[in-house]
């Protein structure tokens, strides 16, 4: 008579392949077959790793099938390797028997060697470095203004963000640093950036321009 669970298990195998397609093998080990050489009764893109039904048990199935003491914890997306170098994203999960006794295993393989690749590529084209001398650079899209307005409000984002403390926390010394920053930058060529900045920092213009004297 054929066991529900294995039947059930077969279900999930069969879904599992054709949610994540040809890349994904699933099988399942019958751990109390009797024949510790025959353990794999149903198998999903076996040309994953070359594996068929009827072909011996893999290593977590040997140790559950050695296994007497209690419910097996299941190992959850972890890597392991074919004999032709692919890269596997496994998981197996431990089926048990009301005695706690391991009855299958229900082995997830998802072949990720091309996303690997994908991914290597992928991070060369969007690896980016500071242009040189970028101060608060520290790898941040910088945003692409449409007025002298927005690049003032944008050049005094990146002097808070350099000095990496609130306005209201800042010290003198951060501000002088976050100031000339701005100065640096070329912030004060605007019309009236003067009035904006110490404005924002809170402090007056006469105290402005002296932090930026200080540093000269």
């Amino acid at each position: 008579m054929t066991d529900p669970i294995l039947t059930l298990l077969k279900q999930i195998a069969s879904g599992l392949a054709a949610q994540f397609g040809k890349d994904c093998e699933v099988l399942i080990f019958d751990l109390q077959s009797g024949s510790d050489e025959s353990s794999i009764v149903y198998i999903e893109n076996g040309h994953i790793t070359d594996r068929s039904v009827g072909d011996g048990p893999s290593g977590a199935a040997l140790s559950a099938i050695r296994h007497r003491d209690g419910r097996l914890p299941d190992r959850l997306a972890y890597l392991t390797k074919t004999a032709s170098g692919r890269i596997l994203k496994s998981s197996t999960l431990y089926i048990h028997d009301e005695t706690d006794t391991p009855r299958y295993i229900l082995s997830i393989n998802y072949d990720i060697t091309n996303l690997l690749a994908i991914e290597s590529s992928i991070h060369g084209l969007t690896a980016c470095s500071p242009p040189e001398g970028d101060q608060a650079g520290s790898g941040t899209p910088k945003m692409i203004t449409h007025d002298v307005n927005e690049l003032l409000d944008e050049l005094i984002e990146q002097s808070v963000a350099l000095v990496g403390v609130p306005v209201p926390l800042m010290t003198k010394e951060d501000k002088i640093r976050a100031i000339n920053f701005l100065n640096d930058a070329g912030a004060f060529l605007i019309t009236r950036s003067g009035d904006k900045v110490a404005k924002h920092f809170g402090i007056s213009k006469y105290t402005l321009y002296g932090y930026v004297d200080i540093n000269k």
